[in-house]
């Protein structure tokens, strides 16, 4: 915990960007029926009535000192899906920086195996000497400032249904433009010395003889 707050506190440096990355699932889910348009005396009318069209994975990564954040869709969340977003981050997004410091939760595919298991050796070793991952600690995903992209993209993006992948893709892409465009960031208060104020319970108790 400690390592993640001290990493949060650090100066912007362009030359290590700090990146924070976490995934969210999300149900395709179809109308049955047409929807009936808003008029001036009644708003939209849904039927109740739905149809399950499978699912999709949504992969975020934020910079939360540049204001700026990705937000891109794959039907799955496996290994090679993540390292496929890990080598487009660092080409295509980051590609002059010295070493990008990856922030994310310790899932089973977020590994430095990932990268081995798609890529040939020294495609995967190129990468990973520009990686440097910090993974949040159990039941500690909170710390992830990537959660608080997803929160806002959960209540301003995908609080209605999406019937289909590509649906899906447009409006989130359209989302990730339009809060890049208003540069809206984080601000983060909670520092280290606060924990150890406010979770003093979670540290070990030492008596000192």
């Amino acid at each position: 915990m400690e390592d993640i707050l001290d990493l949060y506190h650090r100066p912007y440096d362009p030359d290590f960007p700090l990146i924070c990355m976490d995934e969210q699932p999300i149900q395709l889910i179809g109308e049955t029926r047409i929807p009936i348009p808003a008029t001036i005396n009644h708003p939209e009318i849904i039927d109740y009535e739905y149809k399950r069209n499978g699912t999709a994975n949504i992969f975020m990564f934020t910079e939360p000192l540049n204001s700026w954040r990705n937000a891109t869709v794959r039907i799955t969340k496996t290994k090679t899906d993540w390292a496929l977003e890990i080598k487009e981050l660092l080409n295509v997004y980051y590609p002059n920086a010295n070493k990008v410091i990856l922030v994310c939760d310790n899932y089973s595919t977020h590994t430095m195996g990932a990268l081995y298991a798609t890529f040939p050796p020294e495609e995967a070793s190129r990468l990973l000497k520009r990686l440097e991952i910090h993974y949040t600690p159990k039941h500690g995903s909170w710390l992830n400032i990537a959660e608080c992209e997803l929160s806002a993209l959960t209540r301003q993006c995908l609080d209605r249904r999406m019937g289909d992948l590509e649906t899906l893709k447009r409006e989130v892409n359209f989302w990730k433009v339009n809060r890049n465009t208003l540069q809206k960031g984080v601000d983060w208060q909670f520092t280290t010395a606060d924990a150890r104020i406010k979770l003093k319970r979670l540290y070990p108790q030492i008596k000192m003889s």
